[in-house]
């Protein structure tokens, strides 16, 4: 099977390094052209990964026919918002049951949809699978152990492509829960902003292990209302993935929430997917009536211009009640 990569950003590029590790021929396809003029000539992107070598046998193209040709798995490592547009210029180049591999973590915000579902919509007959999982693209372009989920509809389909897409420092678990994978994906993007504005407003890390644990449960608790299964929640793809990406400023998300305790300008800031699903978390949580105040918090910061300080004071001012009600 040909794997091709589109997607030239951090973790496209990491995904794509991973696999070509191993002498594997990869097409990494970039719509920056800058970016693949550098990746040819200095053999690293510079702009996301500076200083990772990437290995000789992945290939950066700027034509979306090139990358796509002969390719059976495709995986697709772009912005939520910008997927849909995105498969529509895909269609005319995509091999007839290629399996399409969504890497990135989001919600259409005009549609409440997961990436699966915006997929299966614009590129019908195409299997699809999802992979998901607690993993910075550094350590993964740099060939550090970890440890991933791969959620398909069929089970065959997705133990299939774990084996293919596996490496010795990769670990992936197949799994057949997608929308449990996505939900766990997209909700900690919008828990991890309000973990990094409590870091930004120096609350300590005592406030930090709560709004974590604590905001584990809204995830838990509007993933399942969703359709997902629990375990999948508990999984690397939940649990294992909140925890991450609540770790440090190395998390885009929890680097825009630092900024945001900070009152620092988020503008210049590298895309932060939070910060477009959190309104439509929140509103598919209210929804359901699902209680979720750290996702409405986020949600009031973003979309209302709620300083940090206030949403955070409003949050801990919040009446008491017992712990798993």
């Amino acid at each position: 099977m040909s794997i091709s990569v589109i997607g030239g950003g951090a973790w496209g590029t990491a995904l794509g390094a991973m696999r070509a590790r191993d002498g594997e021929p990869v097409r990494l396809y970039a719509r920056d052209a800058e970016s693949v003029a550098a990746i040819r000539t200095t053999g690293e992107n510079p702009r996301y990964l500076p200083g990772i070598a990437l290995p000789a046998s992945l290939e950066a193209v700027n034509d979306l026919g090139l990358a796509l040709e002969g390719a059976d798995i495709v995986l697709l490592v772009l912005p939520a918002q910008a997927l849909r547009l995105a498969c529509r210029d895909l269609k005319p180049h995509l091999r007839p049951g290629a399996a399409l591999v969504l890497c990135s973590k989001g919600i259409e915000r005009d549609t409440g949809l997961f990436a699966s579902a915006v997929v299966e919509e614009e590129l019908p007959g195409h299997p699809v699978a999802v992979l998901s999982g607690p993993s910075f693209a550094s350590d993964v372009a740099a060939g550090l152990p970890t440890a991933v989920t791969l959620a398909a509809s069929e089970g065959a389909l997705a133990a299939s492509l774990a084996q293919r897409l596996s490496s010795p420092a990769f670990r992936i678990y197949a799994g057949d829960d997608i929308l449990g994978v996505e939900a766990g994906g997209s909700l900690k993007n919008v828990l991890a902003i309000a973990a990094g504005a409590s870091a930004g407003l120096g609350l300590g890390a005592s406030a930090l292990a709560a709004l974590v644990t604590r905001g584990f449960v809204e995830l838990r608790r509007l993933g399942e209302a969703l359709g997902a299964r629990p375990d999948t929640l508990l999984g690397l793809s939940g649990l294992g993935d909140l925890v991450l990406t609540c770790s440090g400023a190395q998390s885009r998300n929890f680097a825009y929430g630092l900024a945001l305790g900070r009152g620092e300008d988020t503008r210049t800031l590298k895309l932060a997917e939070g910060v477009y699903s959190a309104a439509i978390a929140a509103q598919l949580a209210r929804e359901r009536g699902i209680e979720a105040p750290i996702i409405e918090t986020v949600a009031a910061m973003l979309d209302e211009g709620l300083p940090a300080a206030d949403a955070m004071r409003a949050l801990l001012a919040r009446p008491l009640k017992r712990e798993f009600d």
